[in-house]
């Protein structure tokens, strides 16, 4: 059995994406790892230079800055690096530049590959999400951010990112995934209040126009943690290739959690005390088809 990893990435200092820590999580698992480097402004590239593996293929791609739909330009990218892995892989792991696989989780990655490998009926596996948010002792619980996703898919060809590459699907449909115990750790939302408004301002502008980002995301304006409904302490351990970044925090996230789930919406509150009450999450969007 084959492994390959690949992922995208662009000025991962300037936003202060974890990308060596990402990358690093899913090499042990990998006989390579494609890296599709786009036009960045800082040394995002002599960051992945410095990983000093001979697993990881560098492949130089220039952004679609112009391109403003929907986050399109994250799934083009992604494209570039899946169809750049080798042809008689068998398996491909995706990792994003802000998330992590926690060494715990790769033997069952592993297993789940072998054993899944000649099953038809299985097109990729589905991770479970955490989404740490402010801080690494708190994570988001919240029906507007997703818990499960595509990570691991079959080399087939005809598979492709969709929309802003969160998930994938195979010729246009719904890929076969069947769902495993393993989770991916989410750190985009680990930063200081005027870092998380530079990564709101920045992510927008590959989604909307200048116009709408000032409008919307001044630079003046404070952060609203609104975003994540409800924070809960995380009581679990940290990847191992993430306590180096961990232990050089510099701030201190001093908000009130509970304050938080008091300022939801009346709406989601109801929904998340029927998905509370019944384990089902109502209205939930699904980019997958699950076998059981």
């Amino acid at each position: 059995m084959k492994v390959s990893g690949f992922t995208f990435i662009r000025n991962a200092s300037q936003n202060d994406y974890p990308i060596v820590e990402a990358i690093s999580s899913v090499l042990p698992l990998c006989d390579e790892f494609i890296v599709a480097h786009g036009n960045s402004n800082d040394d995002t590239l002599d960051l992945i230079r410095g990983i000093k593996s001979y697993k990881i293929k560098i492949i130089d791609t220039v952004w679609e800055d112009d391109l403003r739909e929907g986050g399109k330009v994250f799934a083009l990218e992604t494209d570039k690096a899946f169809m750049a892995i080798a042809d008689n892989s068998d398996w491909a792991i995706y990792i994003q530049g802000d998330e992590v696989i926690h060494e715990k989780y790769h033997a069952t990655l592993r297993k789940e590959m072998e054993q899944n490998l000649n099953d038809e009926k299985v097109e990729g596996l589905l991770l479970k999400y955490i989404h740490f948010y402010a801080s690494y002792d708190f994570f988001a619980s919240s029906r507007r951010w997703y818990r499960k996703e595509i990570r691991v898919i079959k080399n087939l060809k005809d598979i492709h990112s969709y929309r802003d590459a969160q998930g994938f699907r195979l010729n246009d449909r719904k890929i076969k995934v069947k769902e495993i115990d393993a989770y991916i750790y989410h750190y985009g939302w680990v930063k200081p209040p005027i870092g998380l408004k530079n990564k709101v301002r920045n992510f927008n502008k590959y989604y909307h126009d200048d116009e709408w980002i000032n409008e919307n995301h001044p630079v003046s304006t404070d952060f609203d943690f609104g975003n994540a409904d409800e924070l809960k302490r995380f009581e679990g351990t940290h990847p191992a290739v993430m306590l180096s970044r961990i232990e050089k925090t510099n701030w201190k996230f001093d908000k009130d959690p509970s304050l938080l789930k008091k300022q939801m919406p009346l709406r989601r509150k109801f929904l998340k005390w029927i998905e509370e009450l019944t384990g089902y999450r109502l209205f939930e969007y699904k980019n997958y088809k699950k076998i059981n």
